[in-house]
């Protein structure tokens, strides 16, 4: 919990300033890709600000103005493995998109997959005496929420207000200018592990990069993903990535449970590479272009060129069929989803009026998942794109970006969090967060 609150206001403050400057970079740490958007702003829209529409954190228009993937390096199950790895492949990535973008940047707002998520709910409630509520009464309220001891070695990604209470009345978006006596609220944390939200601080660090801000990949694969009236009834975004499948469950516009499986694409790669004893390279190309998951009459007579390098004839020209290929994918797969299931089950996700689940990310892409997946996951379930923003390169624009494209929402329209409110170090929730600021005061 060390620096927790400080260093989340600290990287709040960062981000604004490179805002009004109008340039910040967002980037993706994924297993199989880096991508990295560089973003314009038009500057906080001042006409908004005084209506209290959106959010309490402020709104900004953008477009994208530079992008750029590379080859991920270093990283395994969607956390840093390999620190010289990824730090190359960050710097190439960001290179490329200062190129294009023909602008220098020194600020990035970074994601990442795993980490080992845990969602807590966590409430609190306070007396405002017949007054008007301030923003001051919003940070007492968040500072008296009962944090759940945790344990050693995490770190809070997210806390959002997901709902506010006025005298028992329920739903309030942001009770803001209302006048009432009990003001409760209830809140949404994330926790992830420590080390890897280090590793990755640490690596953007060393790419001699500012780091404005953090987010999971499962809540800005959501934020991208979910179509408006998906994020208020209640829908699950799975963002399944390379390494690790992201799993969060929207409500009333806001995250109220997210989680992860640590399976991804690269492990059906994988199967396909020992199952056809190929190199993962060629397992790659031959899951892209002639993967499946729905078998069909065709499918036995439909053979694949396996091709290969190794100067054995006899073992390069060997072929399969494409029944055989889809064998080897569909258990692998459908592992996938029953684990995906069985978190959904866990959050209690069919007690949520609507039911939608959305498909997104690079693995989301194999053919035939949109046949597989009703039948374990349920009959509401679509395969999403991330939604279209200014200046997108076509490139970008498929289901392995929502990651990224949420990260830029995430950057201009921020949702409120704890560290988004001044509250005062004697009422930070928690004694061990108490020791930790009085620590970090102390000592720095």
């Amino acid at each position: 919990m060390t620096m927790l609150y400080e260093q989340q206001r600290a990287m709040r403050a960062m981000r604004k300033t490179a805002m009004q400057r109008g340039v910040i970079a967002v980037l993706d740490i994924g297993t199989s890709k880096i991508g990295c958007l560089v973003l314009r702003f038009d500057g906080p829209e001042k006409a908004r600000a005084g209506d209290g529409v959106g959010s309490l954190a402020g709104q900004s228009g953008f477009r994208i103005i530079g992008a750029a993937t590379t080859r991920s390096r270093g990283v395994r199950f969607g956390e840093i493995d390999a620190m010289q790895e990824t730090e190359r492949a960050i710097r190439t990535a960001v290179q490329a998109a200062q190129k294009m973008a023909n602008i220098r940047v020194d600020h990035v707002i970074a994601t990442f997959a795993g980490a080992n998520p845990r969602s807590y709910g966590v409430a609190g409630e306070v007396e405002v005496m017949g007054q008007a509520v301030t923003e001051d009464d919003i940070a007492r309220v968040m500072a008296v929420c009962d944090v759940p001891d945790f344990g050693e070695g995490r770190e809070v990604i997210h806390a959002q207000p997901v709902n506010f209470a006025l005298d028992h009345r329920s739903g309030l978006g942001d009770p803001r200018g209302q006048i009432g006596r009990q003001l409760a609220v209830d809140m949404h944390l994330l926790t992830v592990d420590a080390a890897t939200v280090r590793n990755v601080c640490y690596c953007i660090k060393r790419c001699d990069l500012e780091l404005a801000g953090l987010a999971s990949a499962s809540y800005t694969a959501g934020m991208s993903s979910l179509v408006e009236d998906e994020q208020e009834l209640g829908a699950a975004c799975i963002d399944m990535g390379g390494g690790a499948t992201g799993v969060s469950i929207f409500m009333k516009k806001h995250m109220i449970y997210a989680d992860s499986v640590r399976l991804g694409g690269d492990h059906v790669t994988s199967d396909i590479s020992k199952g056809l004893q190929v190199p993962m390279a060629t397992a790659e190309r031959i899951k892209t272009f002639y993967g499946g998951l729905m078998a069909t009459g065709m499918d036995d007579r439909e053979m694949i060129e396996i091709g290969g390098d190794t100067g054995d004839w006899e073992h390069d020209r060997r072929r399969v069929s494409r029944s055989e290929l889809i064998g080897i994918m569909r258990p692998r797969v459908e592992e996938i989803l029953e684990e995906v299931r069985a978190r959904l089950d866990a959050a209690g996700f069919d007690h949520l009026p609507s039911q939608q689940i959305v498909l997104t990310g690079g693995a989301s892409q194999i053919p035939g998942l949109d046949g597989l997946a009703p039948r374990i996951l349920g009959n509401q379930v679509r395969i999403g794109r991330p939604l279209r923003v200014q200046g997108l390169p076509q490139a970008a624009t498929g289901a392995a970006f929502a990651s990224a494209v949420g990260l830029c929402l995430f950057a201009s329209n921020p949702q409120d969090e704890w560290w988004d409110f001044d509250i005062p170090a004697e009422s930070y929730p928690a004694k061990s967060l108490r020791w930790a600021v009085k620590w970090f005061k102390d000592n720095w």
